[in-house]
């Protein structure tokens, strides 16, 4: 949909108009249903941070030659661009055996509330003190699977990967026979994000660039090939934007991004959202005390009027629902 040379001006309205019909469906559901995601039995996740727990069931219930695992998570990957790298996937390595799902990213639709989320097992209420870095994201990957059960030995986490040769990559990181558990952040295109202006077709014209350079496919390989069974999702999509101007509210809201900001108090945030039409007040459903957001409307931003950019933080459709996928190969299901 978004390859300019596939779609003609009458057609691209047509997408525009749908797009917006999802959007203005999609808003007051997840209003009136995202709190009711948060405490859902995690065997059938639904939310990201129910993911270590599918995933220590997972081991449980499988032979102990099939225990190792691998949570791949492609930051800012959004559910349009996996299919792009999908199509890389499969053309490249047409043995890979993709199982797909789909899972809802924690709003707002930031790193440092969804990721950490994600590792932590738990929802952004249980971790306050580190609401606004990730630097805690590898103490509580950790401390989610020795709760497990899990020596501390056997757990990995490492992040900033994406480029090189991923298969020394896994042998720096990987011990042969006490690695079994691993989350590996990808964050490749998060940084393509933060710097495209060429909106959604350059997203997708340069996710598919990073693919072809093999990286994510030897990763992949890679970690099958020493008997991990593989998973990859993301911690949130992203949103091409136009900027509407920065609120005028100085230093009182207390994290400030360009789909999003939030407020200390519920009166702030009431009177920044007065001033901007378009945004939407969040209810601050599993996050912690002292946290209100003030999320940005349809495909707008909150930075210069008039740029063009593409971020994240906001609840649009393309911000909130990522992937989730169990990957395997063709020849293991086969003789399995």
């Amino acid at each position: 949909l978004h390859t300019s040379a596939l779609v003609d001006d009458a057609m691209q309205q047509d997408i525009v108009l749908l797009q917006q019909s999802m959007e203005a469906q999609f808003t007051p559901w997840l209003h009136h249903h995202f709190a009711g995601l948060i405490n859902q039995p995690p065997g059938k996740p639904l939310l990201l941070h129910h993911v270590p727990r599918f995933l220590t069931r997972e081991r449980e219930t499988s032979p102990e030659q099939a225990r190792r695992i691998a949570l791949l998570v492609v930051d800012g990957l959004a559910l349009d661009q996996w299919v792009t790298v999908r199509h890389q996937l499969q053309t490249h390595a047409p043995h890979l055996l993709l199982r797909e799902k789909v899972l809802f990213a924690w709003i707002p639709t930031l790193t440092s509330i969804s990721r950490q989320a994600l590792f932590a097992g738990k929802a952004p209420l249980f971790f306050p003190a580190t609401i606004g870095s990730t630097h805690a994201e590898e103490n509580l990957w950790k401390q989610c699977w020795e709760e497990a059960g899990l020596a501390k030995g056997s757990i990995v986490y490492a992040r900033g990967l994406g480029t090189g040769n991923a298969r020394d990559v896994l042998d720096e990181l990987l011990h042969p026979q006490r690695t079994q558990v691993a989350g590996l952040v990808i964050d490749t295109v998060d940084k393509i994000m933060h710097g495209m202006q060429l909106g959604a077709a350059g997203m997708h014209n340069q996710i598919a660039q990073w693919c072809g350079m093999g990286f994510l496919r030897d990763l992949i390989q890679g970690l099958l090939d020493r008997g991990y069974r593989v998973w990859l999702t993301s911690d949130h999509g992203n949103k091409a934007c136009h900027g509407i101007g920065r609120p005028a509210d100085g230093v009182l809201a207390e994290t400030r991004g360009e789909r999003m900001r939030v407020y200390p108090t519920p009166e702030l945030c009431a009177s920044a959202a007065a001033a901007l039409p378009d945004a939407q007040i969040w209810n601050p459903v599993g996050l912690p005390s002292g946290q209100y957001p003030l999320l940005a409307g349809r495909d707008t931003a909150f930075t210069q009027e008039g740029v063009n950019l593409v971020g994240h933080g906001g609840m649009s459709l393309e911000e909130v629902m990522v992937p989730f996928i169990q990957i395997e190969g063709k020849e293991y299901v086969q003789e399995a």
